[in-house]
């Protein structure tokens, strides 16, 4: 339905995915002058600048921090990058040029294209950093791929693991001119978003709309379009985005899971007494989606 990549998606990144099994190519590339290294400390990715810009370095840069598990993400403006994990028992490095921050904090303010690669790095690291034992016989397990999977270290096993999405429907729906919406009750107060849950085993995307619109506030939902998606690396899933017609009216919280939900209208969305998602994320862009008429 939508041609713009929301934040932290966007093909920025030529993923290079021949080039992940070829030793010779990745040594060279990590010696390279021009590759850059896209540093994460814990959970936290390097911003400097105003307007902010994550911060790219050198290998000089990075040489204490490198290891075995340095990941390769790919080209970035026709350079090769890889990610660096960076362990928080370590003091904050690099602090004279930057701070590490939060991805959800900085994210809209970074220009797209490094938003989807710090988001990538992110992601990889955080996978790698949780996935030291095989899942299968719990044996140690090892980067392989340019730390795009891993390998189980038991020869009995030796099976290959690969990184996990979690995909997670988010929905926007509408009658007429109002549309759904619900709040839990750790958000702040007056905040309201749209309706999310995960995608079950064995079920269809849409499937899941229906289930978690009805289970979440008792509306009962028929045509269901795709609007767009966000990679969501907090740690691991994958935002799918509808817009759903709804054909019941009557809001009940079936499952507990939110604190209220109601409909509202485009003027009470405008008005600026509702708390609405934040902008980084594919909620809010559906909710302007609908204010807009789009």
């Amino acid at each position: 339905m939508t041609q713009d990549p929301n934040v932290f998606a966007g093909a920025f990144v030529d993923r290079s995915g021949e080039r992940r099994k070829d030793p010779d190519w990745l040594a060279e590339a990590l010696s390279h002058a021009d590759t850059r290294f896209v540093p994460v400390w814990g959970d936290r990715c390097l911003i400097g600048g105003d307007p902010p810009r994550a911060i790219l370095l050198r290998r000089s840069m990075v040489e204490e921090h490198l290891g075995d598990d340095v990941i390769f993400l790919g080209l970035f403006r026709q350079q090769p990058a890889f990610a660096v994990a960076i362990s928080r028992d370590v003091d904050m490095p690099y602090a004279d040029i930057g701070e590490f921050r939060d991805l959800r904090f900085v994210g809209t303010a970074l220009p797209p294209d490094e938003a989807n690669l710090a988001a990538h790095a992110r992601a990889l690291v955080l996978w790698n950093g949780a996935t030291l034992y095989c899942p299968q016989c719990g044996s140690a397990s090892v980067p392989e791929a340019g730390g795009n999977s891993r390998r189980c270290c038991n020869p009995e096993c030796h099976q290959s693991i690969f990184p996990r999405t979690d995909p997670a429907i988010i929905v926007l729906v509408r009658q007429g001119d109002k549309c759904l919406l619900g709040r839990q009750a750790s958000w702040p107060a007056g905040r309201y978003s749209t309706i999310a849950g995960f995608v079950e085993p064995g079920e269809s995307l849409e499937d899941a709309v229906r289930r978690e619109v009805y289970e979440e506030t008792n509306i009962r939902v028929g045509d269901v379009h795709y609007h767009s998606s966000q990679p969501w690396p907090f740690p691991s899933s994958l935002m799918l985005g509808f817009v759903a017609e709804a054909t019941s009216e009557d809001v009940r919280l079936n499952d507990g899971e939110l604190e209220d939900a109601r409909w509202f209208t485009r003027d009470e969305l405008k008005s600026g007494d509702v708390g609405l998602p934040f902008t980084i994320s594919i909620a809010r862009r559906l909710v302007d989606y609908f204010i807009n008429g789009d």
